[in-house]
């Protein structure tokens, strides 16, 4: 697959610093929108097999990578203006909006409030309703991540980083999910996103069934077949709710639909795109 040329760079929208990764070339762009606790460095191997046909976004969303981490609201509302800004100084809307986890909420809730931005959306293991993971304060107030608060971070060696991933994931889609926000600081080997972030994300999420009824562009729901993250019954709930979406379920996948099993979910993803030619 051709790599190409891709730029890195950062722009402010929204009163923050975002950070992305554009391949420039394509009539029609697909913004992808990383999970909590992700990059768009996760993106890869989706854009080295879009590039040749798509222009192909993805950004650092606020808290995460690169980007900016102010101390703020996390709500898929400002979130998903951040990315309506982002898709705006980079000359490229309407785009295809493709989410994973929380990017999948970020997507939607753009395609709702924005629908001028959103060509088709792509909703990738996300449920609408009640989140995964509670949140909590600590004493002086601030959020605390529910994933990560107690993991011995910052990793003395590489080792370590690696042993420790492993006894937390099973699998190693999850492991390369957290590598690829680490990053070498002068006390050790830590992530990159903001634990603040994390935390906030969490008090600032709300259920956005009533911005399903708002979605008016073609729309694709995908669940992985053993998610831990959407429910069957949580699935059929947002299926009701957009009339005409289109479905598929990645077998062999918890979470990571498109790292898990790559082939299943680009096979379904690409007979999406094609009702869109």
């Amino acid at each position: 697959m051709d790599m190409g040329e891709t730029r890195l760079d950062t722009v402010n929208v929204n009163g923050v610093d975002i950070f992305y990764r554009d391949t420039l070339d394509g009539e029609r762009a697909i913004l992808c929108l990383h999970g909590r606790w992700g990059r768009g460095e996760t993106w890869t191997d989706f854009m080295a097999r879009y590039r040749d046909r798509y222009r192909i976004i993805a950004p650092d969303q606020r808290g995460h990578g690169l980007s900016g981490r102010p101390e703020g609201c996390y709500s898929g509302e400002v979130m998903a203006e951040d990315m309506h800004e982002l898709l705006g100084a980079l000359g490229c809307m309407p785009s295809v909006a493709v989410g994973h986890s929380m990017g999948g909420r970020v997507a939607g809730t753009l395609a709702a409030i924005h629908p001028g931005s959103v060509l088709a959306l792509a909703i990738l293991d996300e449920p609408a309703g009640t989140p995964g993971h509670t949140y909590r304060l600590a004493e002086d107030g601030t959020p605390v991540d529910p994933l990560t608060s107690d993991w011995p971070t910052p990793y003395q060696t590489q080792g370590d980083l690696l042993n420790d991933l492993k006894n937390r994931f099973a699998r190693q889609t999850n492991v390369n999910y957290f590598l690829d926000s680490i990053v070498e600081t002068e006390r050790g080997l830590d992530f990159m996103f903001s634990r603040y972030a994390m935390g906030a994300l969490s008090r600032d999420y709300a259920d956005w069934y009533d911005l399903l009824a708002r979605i008016d562009c073609p729309t694709l729901l995908v669940r992985a077949a053993e998610s831990w993250c959407l429910s069957e019954e949580e699935a059929v709930k947002i299926r009701q709710a957009l009339p005409g979406c289109a479905y598929f379920e990645v077998p062999g996948s918890d979470h990571m639909v498109y790292a898990d099993n790559p082939e299943a979910f680009y096979a379904g993803f690409d007979r999406f795109l094609r009702t869109l030619e």
